[in-house]
């Protein structure tokens, strides 16, 4: 832990309007927490698949459930969590390119320990764990369960503890973006499960921003690959190799799941 906070520039840590709360975060015991926990990422992963299409065949011959109250109340808290944790990332994100630039935004280490970032970063990475709730409504209400879905929540997870536990670069902006995206998105289901109807064109915009976002991620690998020589860029080669592959193959299926969803959709109303 010494030895990588030695390599973050003290001039980042410089105070930003933190809260008490923030400030009082005990960043080292949750790395620690993480570097002997991350491996239960692994496990949590297989009990959730075994979970949730065992409750995928349990429904098979019956009904579904509504869930309208508590599928508008758990995408709402996830949409909320998003906003204040984006904000507060954002602001130690925007301190960084204005006052050290880009390089720097990517590869510095002080969102794990900055008061006004280091505990939302961790809460990040739990809230993977948690966003896994989405699939339960999912499958308990028969609603269709696409393999892009449980493969994106599963990694998603993994690369996160595990990353928290490097404190690999990179993490300022990861973050923010997913949780900017994660603001609409999850408002977006709040909306839709009150039963207001939202437009083709918002969802499309919603695809199509997680796209342009993968599309950043593996921009920013690219970049880190590049500076990976720095002291104060780091990243291990299994999650560089890991993380790609994982964002190239996303980049694949969503792609696919947008040309199904919209495009195909378009060209059959022309037909018709």
């Amino acid at each position: 832990m010494l030895t990588m906070e030695a390599n973050i520039d003290l001039s980042e840590l410089q105070p930003l309007g933190e809260y008490d709360f923030e400030k009082n975060f005990n960043h080292r015991a949750a790395r620690k927490w993480m570097e002997e926990n991350w491996q239960k990422s692994l496990t949590i992963s297989v009990i959730y698949l075994i979970l949730i299409f065992g409750i995928q065949h349990f429904m098979k011959e019956r009904r579904p459930f509504k869930l309208r109250g508590p599928l508008i109340l758990w995408s709402f808290s996830l949409s909320l969590f998003s906003l204040v944790a984006a904000c507060r990332i954002w602001k130690q994100l925007a301190f960084l390119v204005l006052t050290k630039g880009f390089k720097q935004s990517v590869c510095s280490q002080s969102f794990y320990v900055h008061p006004v970032s280091k505990l939302w970063i961790y809460l990040f990475g739990l809230s993977k764990f948690v966003e896994m709730g989405d699939t339960l409504f999912i499958v308990l209400r028969k609603k269709k369960l696409i393999f892009l879905h449980w493969y994106h929540h599963i990694f998603t997870m993994i690369l996160s503890w595990y990353g928290y536990k490097t404190m690999v670069a990179g993490a300022g902006w990861s973050t923010a973006l997913n949780l900017s995206i994660h603001v609409v998105m999850y408002f977006y289901y709040s909306v839709a499960a009150m039963g207001i109807r939202v437009p083709s064109s918002i969802t499309m915009l919603i695809t199509t921003s997680q796209i342009v976002q993968i599309i950043g991620y593996v921009v920013m690998n690219i970049f880190i690959f590049f500076w990976k020589d720095d002291k104060f860029c780091q990243y291990t080669w299994p999650l560089l190799l890991l993380s790609s592959g994982f964002y190239t193959s996303l980049l694949v299926l969503f792609s696919n799941f947008f040309v199904k969803t919209y495009l195909s959709n378009t060209q059959k109303s022309k037909r018709n």
